[in-house]
């Protein structure tokens, strides 16, 4: 194959959800709605071992370059030493297109186009209301914003929308979001090139908003409580051989109380309804994306990916405690206890270097060279994603680009597990957010929970004098610290994080 023979090269659909837990959806032991994404699982592969890195920007960031985030400067915006695998792609003769949430060096004027993308809708910076992201509209409540006038960028190919407040009186973010990219692949999906579609959701990151309709349907199904859900989801993870059973069922976060000692039962209720709700519209847009792909006649040369950008998220916000989340006037999150529901079976949340905060499902479906029904656990990180996409667009990965010097790739191809190889793995892993800490070399990982502080409303303890030490084969719950018995594995890993973290700071200094 080559690059003339267009036709030969995948198309890549590339869907990231924000703030998802590990065990939200159908095929990953959730209960929640989930029918088409289950679609992929059963006739794609799913990934066990899949590290994201605990928090939005600097995931997008290890995923649109193929390096660790602390390598490059200020996310995206110092361009000196960092390619996206959109500007790959794109000089290989790809059309490029996202739709959804950026977040990635707004802050500096750089927006999608500025970074290889082609075409781009969406929302420049991080959360936003749903319903109404800008000014109150005739006839219409006021939007609420996670602060009083805390309206946040959109963007429309390289014009900047802001405040966005958006005619039609139906729009709802997760539904446009989908609506442009559908708009897109009519618009470019019938060229004689392939084309990378880079869908990112905002869905489900607070607020909790969502259509009344989809959120009725969920009202009263988590009466059962976060302890039930939790030991339900276990179960079906146990059964369908994505997790082992040896390695048990954290406890409940002792951050609050069991569901039987917890008052205000129906307000709880209502918090994770509408948090299934936005988990059910996202998967119904999947669908129509999918189903665009198989109009277009391109499904069986498409490879579609889908993945979350950290774990359930714990943060408590709560800005309308008057009203009942959903509508365009609320904003709340859907808080710690169901969020560590969302991660089942793991520790802690979003913002940690615990399992629970850095473990993202990953679907990978591409007919004709996955497995249908294939599990995989073998050990990958977002940073996999770029050079997966520069292999299989038989192109190079540059050395220079656009005058600058460019660092290698920090990240491993995919490709050969996609055909049901085992790749060479990775010689170790790293991880740092705020002071929080992780290295995983081979079984073994050691994690920090760093400096005391406060997460926008959610309080993170201080952690332990050094490190806490899991064996990941027996124990990837992280309950049995074996730090105090193995003080050699401790040392070694100790020193290989501070020696990654220093060449990152070299890195991002070049």
């Amino acid at each position: 194959m080559n690059n003339e023979n267009n036709s030969q090269r995948p198309n890549i659909v590339l869907i990231m959800a924000d703030d998802l837990g590990f065990s939200d959806l159908g095929c990953y032991g959730g209960e929640i709605r989930t029918p088409n994404l289950d679609w992929l699982a059963h006739n794609g592969m799913r990934f066990t071992h899949f590290y994201n890195n605990a928090v939005c920007v600097a995931t997008r960031t290890s995923l649109l370059t193929g390096l660790y985030s602390h390598q490059i400067e200020k996310n995206l915006q110092g361009r000196r030493n960092n390619v996206t695998f959109a500007e790959v792609l794109k000089t290989a003769g790809y059309r490029t297109l996202m739709t959804g949430k950026w977040h990635n060096g707004h802050r500096s004027g750089e927006k999608p186009l500025d970074r290889g993308f082609d075409r781009y809708w969406g929302l420049l910076s991080g959360c936003s209301n749903y319903f109404n992201p800008g000014l109150k509209r005739p006839g219409e409540p006021e939007p609420v914003h996670k602060a009083p006038g805390n309206m946040r960028p959109w963007g429309d190919d390289d014009r900047v929308m802001f405040p966005y407040t958006p005619e039609d009186a139906n729009f709802y973010s997760t539904d446009v979001f989908t609506q442009r990219a559908l708009d897109f692949l009519e618009q470019y999906g019938r060229e004689d090139r392939p084309f990378l579609l880079y869908l990112a959701h905002a869905a489900p990151h607070f607020p909790m908003q969502a259509w009344p309709q989809d959120i009725a349907y969920y009202q009263g199904r988590y009466m059962t409580g976060w302890d039930t859900i939790r030991k339900q989801r276990y179960q079906r993870l146990v059964n369908m051989g994505l997790i082992d059973e040896k390695w048990g069922l954290s406890a409940r976060d002792n951050a609050y109380s069991d569901w039987e000692g917890t008052t205000g039962k129906e307000g709880w209720d209502r918090k994770m309804a509408v948090y299934a709700a936005m988990v059910d519209r996202m998967d119904w847009g999947i669908g129509q994306v999918l189903e665009k792909v198989r109009k277009l006649g391109k499904q069986d040369n498409t490879l579609v990916l889908f993945l979350s950008d950290n774990g359930g998220c714990g943060e408590y916000i709560d800005n309308t405690p008057d009203k009942e989340p959903g509508p365009v006037d609320t904003y709340t999150t859907v808080g710690a206890p169901w969020a560590n529901a969302s991660n089942t079976p793991f520790r802690k949340y979003k913002v940690f270097d615990h399992e629970g905060g850095i473990s993202t499902p990953l679907i990978a479906y591409w007919p004709n060279v996955i497995e249908p029904g294939s599990i995989s656990h073998q050990i990958g990180h977002v940073m996999d994603l770029l050079p997966t996409f520069v292999d299989l667009a038989e192109t190079d990965y540059p050395s220079h680009y656009n005058g600058n010097d460019i660092l290698p790739v920090a990240g491993k191809s995919l490709a050969p597990i996609f055909e049901g190889k085992e790749r060479p793995g990775y010689n170790s892993l790293f991880w740092e957010l705020d002071g929080c800490r992780a290295v995983r070399k081979d079984r073994w990982k050691a994690v920090s929970l760093g400096p005391e502080r406060q997460h926008v409303g959610h309080h993170i303890p201080v952690g332990h004098e050094g490190w806490e030490l899991y064996d990941m084969e027996a124990d990837r719950c992280e309950l049995n610290d074996l730090s105090s018995q193995k003080p050699e594995i401790v040392n070694d890993l100790d020193r290989m994080w501070h020696q990654w973290f220093e060449r990152c700071q070299t890195d991002r200094d070049q």
